[in-house]
């Protein structure tokens, strides 16, 4: 079935140039986070990353990027935080909310011009807090004023290189731009965790290693039925008579998804616990009440359980939130009712969206808990066998937004193929 879809998109033209287009960007993406930006010495980085927890999944995170110290070496971490501030902005200002729910398409550009413009400012602090606290760690050598300055201008353009680069995909390719670079560089890195695995091989933990894939198994399914989990509203259409012909009068469902928001909450809150832990480190050396606040916060931080902790609070969180601003039941209340649509044994209207908020919660919460349970669970298996190998392969983070983003592509490239068998029918 697979070769087949794969046989039937190659014989389409415009899928065909969309997903060559696709690999094309992820092709240069990759050479991309192989170039080291001018006057870096990268060779004693490696023991860095393997140690450090918190730089490590941040590393994950930009697809090996960041132990090269190449020009993406911040990923798409400063646009996406950009986003969460100004998606937050919309819910505590009122101009903000209107031009991104009802200014239509055009207040949609505005809102994504301006996370455009907050990354800019967000890249300069996170790469000269970077390469400052490198310095210190004493894993790169003592940046001239010159020097640092041009590393600083070359990280930002590369980070809003990568930002254009998503927006292509989105644009002129198949899903999700952001998702998609971040799903090509976990994967691309997948090699570097088998060649690991096989160095630490060690026979006496054979049978936790079995443990560990058929967890990552288990999690692998739990996130399919997860995801394609729906929740049927039924919905009826009251007849309605127009001239001769008879309209409604029919039966429908409206589906609701038990994870509406996907793997959003996961790069939200990856994101957003990177941040504050990359910038403790960076004050950590400055001595006074500041840097043992911020030697306390990097502590914080690097402690496995508080660490699972705040993660899994923040992806609960973030569920909710983008949620909320992307699903509006008044909204579809609204348009149910001038439709002449109505669910059985609920009034159109208000009452019809405080049925949907209410069924929407009770869903939501269940795929709030998974989504920060999996997310936590190498953190959590971690903690108690001390065994951090097979990370990737347990999933968690990685393997979360790997199963995510195929199934959100594939239902894309499956809607693209039914499109065009009504066009042909």
């Amino acid at each position: 079935m697979i070769l087949d879809k794969l046989i039937q998109i190659l014989k389409i033209h415009d899928l065909r140039n969309k997903m060559l287009f696709v690999l094309f960007i992820f092709f240069v993406f990759r050479l991309c986070a192989n170039i080291p930006i001018p006057g870096i010495d990268i060779e004693n980085l490696r023991e860095f990353f393997e140690r450090n927890q918190m730089f490590g999944l941040m590393n994950m995170f930009t697809g090996g990027a960041l132990d090269n110290l190449s020009i993406v070496m911040l990923g798409l971490g400063p646009y996406i935080t950009a986003v969460i501030i100004l998606q937050l902005l919309t819910m505590i200002f009122p101009a903000f909310e209107k031009m991104y729910k009802e200014e239509g398409e055009a207040g949609r550009q505005k809102f994504n011009q301006y996370g455009r413009v907050l990354t800019v400012p967000l890249a300069t602090l996170q790469g000269f807090a970077m390469l400052t606290l490198f310095q210190r760690q004493g894993l790169i050598g003592s940046l001239s004023p010159a020097l640092m300055a041009s590393s600083i201008l070359t990280v930002v353009a590369g980070a809003v290189f990568l930002m254009w680069l998503g927006e292509l995909i989105t644009e002129k390719g198949i899903g999700n731009g952001v998702s998609l670079l971040i799903f090509a560089g976990i994967i691309a890195d997948f090699p570097n965790n088998i060649r690991q695995m096989f160095i630490t091989w060690d026979p006496s933990a054979i049978p936790t290693y079995i443990a560990f894939f058929i967890m990552a198994i288990l999690i692998i399914a739990g996130v399919v039925v997860v995801n394609e989990a729906r929740r049927n509203i039924p919905v009826s259409y009251a007849k309605r008579v127009r001239g001769q012909k008879m309209y409604g009068g029919v039966s429908t469902y409206l589906p609701l998804n038990i994870n509406p928001a996907g793997v959003i909450p996961i790069i939200f809150a990856l994101s957003l616990m990177l941040f504050p832990g990359m910038i403790a480190s960076f004050l950590a050396g400055a001595g006074g009440i500041v840097g043992s606040v911020a030697q306390t916060v990097g502590d914080l931080f690097q402690n496995p359980w508080v660490y699972a902790t705040l993660y899994f609070i923040l992806v609960v969180l973030f569920t909710y939130f983008y949620t909320a601003v992307t699903f509006d039941p008044k909204a579809i209340a609204t348009n149910l009712q001038k439709m002449g649509g109505f669910v059985p044994g609920i009034r159109p209207g208000e009452s019809t969206a405080n049925f949907l908020y209410y069924i929407l919660n009770r869903i939501l919460l269940f795929g709030a808990l998974f989504l920060g349970t999996i997310a936590i669970m190498p953190s959590i298996i971690g903690g108690i066998t001390g065994v951090m190998v097979f990370q990737f392969l347990l999933g968690g983070t990685a393997l979360l937004i790997i199963v995510s983003v195929v199934l959100e592509t594939m239902k894309q490239i499956n809607a693209q193929l039914q499109m065009r068998d009504y066009e042909t029918f």
